[in-house]
């Protein structure tokens, strides 16, 4: 049984994001030079990208005290804000990811968003899924280690949830091409 905490529980939605799945992304998709992350937590994604040899501007609403770039809601960035960004990397709170989606699209061309394979399924997202730049879905083939809520202390589990990379492309109109990926070395 699927037992789900309330979002009083879940504060800020900190899930740290899997090594394995960044490594996974920079497989298949070429990223650009600059990059925000602008919700970085404790800098899971900025990591594995900076040592890739891209430039990560970190940014999140919570300051975790480890030198993040901005702290600030990502959702009040305006265009211009932040220079020279060529991509949004991240891995959402799930309950704002359509916002993300949206928002990032008008700060640069490229987005990258580690979601719920269960995201695509939506009929209220039909405005950041269909005609809005969606151009690769890269589903997991294997499921993710599991993302346990930052300062949890209960037992440890595997994951039960499919996750994607979800990629999208300003000005892209046509239909996404949907792949799958794995985050185990040797496997494509």
């Amino acid at each position: 049984m699927l037992i789900r905490h309330p979002n009083s529980a879940r504060g800020n939605d900190l899930y740290e994001t899997p090594e394995v799945a960044t490594l996974a992304l920079l497989a298949v998709e070429p990223l650009p030079p600059k990059i925000l992350e602008p919700a970085c937590g404790r800098s899971a994604i900025s990591k594995v990208l900076r040592a890739a040899g891209h430039t990560v501007i970190e940014n999140d609403i919570v300051d975790y005290g480890l030198s993040q770039d901005r702290v600030q809601d990502f959702l009040e960035i305006t265009p211009g804000e932040i220079d020279g960004i060529d991509g949004v990397v991240t891995n959402p709170p799930f309950r704002l990811a359509q916002q993300f989606v949206r928002h990032a699209l008008t700060l640069c061309p490229h987005v990258f968003m580690l979601l719920r394979l269960s995201f695509f399924e939506s009929e209220r997202r039909r405005d950041v899924l269909e005609n809005a730049g969606l151009i690769r879905v890269h589903v997991f083939r294997n499921r993710l280690p599991m993302m346990h809520r930052d300062g949890w202390t209960g037992n440890r589990s595997t994951s039960t949830v499919a996750y994607a990379w979800f990629v999208w492309e300003r000005g892209y109109s046509g239909n996404a091409e949907f792949d799958r990926i794995s985050w185990n070395r040797g496997l494509k």
